[in-house]
């Protein structure tokens, strides 16, 4: 059987009435499985993840999209998270048995379907993109909602499908297929941002502006001077939680082979000690495969520990990621829920 993922991402954190309409509309679908619904009011935004198979996974995101559009409204939205519209991201993801160009094809088909049915305008990014300067999704979230109407005046910003009209209530979407991402939270012991930004800035792999003395952006040729972060394939920023009073490093990790969870955390910790601030534990939003946590797991051990389960407990105990809620791996290992 293939299994594809889809992990839609919403601009919408505190309705209860949509996201009980969202498991409605996805439980009538065939093929098709609800994994996690995750809901934050802070980022105002909730993360919904779905796996299938090819016709399962497309008709489900439709259904759960076509939802959505129904409730938000982007000319009401405010949020801390980075967003271009109501639906903001859908990125499919190959799990089992299915291929990178299988998923593309099914990223391609929803645009075609939800472009039209919505009337919104979709991008393509990641394995997906026609163009190289929308591979990476912050290049076409920049300007965020409030710059859209102004950027799909520009013709080299017209969307891949559907019109390069602006919609008001809807924003536009982005769509594509790309490595399973892990979003990786980790906690900062105060409610001052600016430590969290720095600790992302640092540790992106995009880096941040140099500057010089007088704090200003040093530019060559009209381009700022990049100082390139640490860690490889990582996205970050620094975001306030203001239910927990603490701030939060919020990283993608876009290939955890490369850069995983617990090295991610560490790094981390080195920079809270720098900066004199504390780090106390981390979350997952959505799911995690089953082999990010044994990497933790064996890492902590020193690679002494073989068995599956303890190892588990290990990652979830050092990482701390029952810090904020409980951390329950049969409701958040994706392999566990398939």
């Amino acid at each position: 059987m293939k299994v594809i993922e889809c992990v839609p991402n919403f601009s919408e954190g505190n309705n209860p009435e949509l996201f009980e309409a969202i498991k409605e509309s996805i439980s009538k679908i065939n093929g098709v499985k609800l994994l996690s619904l995750e809901p934050d009011a802070d980022y105002n935004r909730v993360v919904v993840t779905l796996a299938g198979n090819e016709k399962g996974i497309l008709d489900g995101t439709v259904s759960a999209c076509k939802i959505a559009a129904q409730y938000i409204d982007m000319r009401r939205h405010k949020g801390e998270h980075p967003r271009l519209g109501a639906i903001d991201v859908v990125p499919f993801v190959p799990v089992a048995n299915v291929t990178t160009e299988e998923c593309v094809k099914i990223s391609k088909d929803f645009a075609g379907i939800i472009s039209k049915e919505l009337n919104v305008p979709v991008y393509l990014y990641e394995s997906a993109a026609l163009k190289d300067d929308r591979k990476n999704l912050s290049s076409i979230r920049q300007g965020e909602y409030e710059g859209l109407e102004e950027k799909l005046k520009d013709p080299n910003w017209a969307p891949d499908y559907g019109e390069a009209v602006f919609n008001p209530k809807l924003g536009a979407i982005v769509t594509g297929s790309r490595f399973f991402l892990i979003a990786y939270n980790v906690n900062i012991k105060s409610s001052d941002v600016k430590h969290a930004k720095e600790i992302g800035e640092i540790l992106r792999e995009s880096g941040y502006a140099k500057r010089d003395a007088n704090g200003n952006i040093i530019k060559v040729d009209g381009k700022s001077v990049k100082v390139p972060g640490r860690l490889k394939d990582v996205k970050g920023m620094g975001v306030a939680l203001e239910k927990y009073n603490i701030s939060q490093v919020s990283m993608n990790l876009t290939n955890y082979f490369v850069t995983p969870m617990h090295i991610a955390y560490e790094e981390v910790k080195k920079e809270a000690m720098r900066l004199g601030v504390e780090v106390n534990g981390s979350e997952i939003v959505g799911l995690v495969p089953l082999e990010s946590m044994l990497q933790a797991g064996k890492f902590y051990t020193n690679g002494k520990e073989s068995d599956e389960k303890r190892l588990v407990e290990v990652a979830i105990e050092n990482l701390g990621l029952s810090a904020l809620h409980p951390f329950k791996p049969e409701e958040k290992i994706i392999e566990y829920m398939i």
